[in-house]
C-alpha cells in the first residue's frame, strides 16, 4: 500500500468530475500527484485497490432509484459495489458521497426510496452518540453545517452499519459498515463556490429551479463548510 489516495469519479460530466476531484484533493490537503483520478463513468475500476492507502467516491447525477438504467450505470453500479466490498473487508479505507452511499445501502440489504430528498445548499447535521466515538467524524462538532443536493436518500440506517449523523429532513446523514467504509449523503468536498460552479454544470437536472439560481447561488454562498474539510483531513491522516 502506497500513501497516495484514489477518487473514483462517477460523474459523466467531464467538467464536473475534474472540478470535484480538484475539490477532493483540496480538502484532502495533499497534492496534485498524491489523489489519482480514476473516471469509473468511462473506465472499469482498477484492480489493485490494495495499492491505494484510501478511496473516496465522489458524486453523480445517477440515481440508485432510477428505473431507465443505462448499461454504462449499471456497470458503474456492481464496480461500486466491488469498492465498497473492498472497504467493508479492510482491504482499503473508503470514503462513499452522495450518489455512492446509496450503493452500499443496497448492497447492505437497505431501503433507497425518494421520500427523503434535501435541496440544494447548506443543512445542518448532528452527530449521533455513535458518530461522536467514531475515529473519522468524532473529530466533528456535535452540529455542523455541510452542502447537500440529492433526490433519494437512505430510509434507515441499513443492516450491520452504524449511524454516524443524521438531521431531520434525510434521517441517515453517515453510516460507518465493516472495517474501513464510511459512506456520506452530503457532499464534504466542496467549497461554496466549487458547488455553484457545480450547480451551473446541472442547473436543468432538476435539484433546483433553474430560474432559481442567482438566488439559490447566494444561499449556497453562506454555508461554512469547515468542519466537512476538516473530515476529509482527518480521512486522509488516517489512511496514510
Amino acid at each position: 500500500m502506497t500513501g497516495r489516495l484514489l477518487y473514483v469519479c462517477a460523474r459523466p460530466q467531464r467538467e464536473a468530475a475534474v472540478a470535484e476531484w480538484a475539490s477532493f484533493r483540496d480538502g484532502l490537503g495533499v497534492a496534485d500527484g498524491d489523489l489519482v483520478h480514476h473516471d469509473l463513468v468511462r473506465t472499469p475500476l482498477p484492480p489493485d485497490l490494495e495499492r491505494y492507502a484510501g478511496v473516496v467516491v465522489g458524486g453523480s447525477p445517477f440515481n440508485i432509484t432510477d428505473t431507465d438504467k443505462t448499461d454504462e450505470q449499471l456497470r458503474l453500479e456492481r464496480d461500486l459495489e466491488e469498492l465498497a466490498s473492498a472497504g467493508l473487508t479492510g482491504r482499503t479505507r473508503t470514503l462513499f458521497t452522495c450518489f455512492g452511499i446509496g450503493v452500499v445501502t443496497r448492497l447492505l440489504g437497505g431501503v433507497v426510496t425518494l421520500d427523503h430528498p434535501e435541496g440544494t445548499g447548506p443543512a445542518e447535521i448532528e452527530l449521533t452518540e455513535e458518530g461522536a466515538g467514531d475515529e473519522l467524524f468524532g473529530i466533528l462538532n456535535p452540529r455542523f453545517e455541510a452542502l447537500t443536493a440529492h433526490k433519494e436518500g437512505t430510509a434507515e440506517v441499513p443492516p450491520g452499519a452504524t449511524l454516524l449523523a443524521r438531521n431531520d429532513d434525510c434521517p441517515v446523514q453517515a453510516y460507518r459498515a465493516g472495517t474501513s467504509l464510511w459512506a456520506t449523503q452530503f457532499h464534504p468536498e466542496p467549497t461554496a463556490d466549487a458547488f455553484v460552479a457545480r450547480m451551473a454544470v446541472y442547473r436543468a437536472a432538476g435539484y433546483f429551479d433553474a430560474d432559481a439560481f442567482d438566488e439559490v447561488a447566494a444561499h449556497v454562498r453562506t454555508a461554512s463548510v469547515e468542519q466537512p474539510t476538516l473530515l476529509l483531513r482527518t480521512f486522509a491522516a488516517l489512511a496514510v
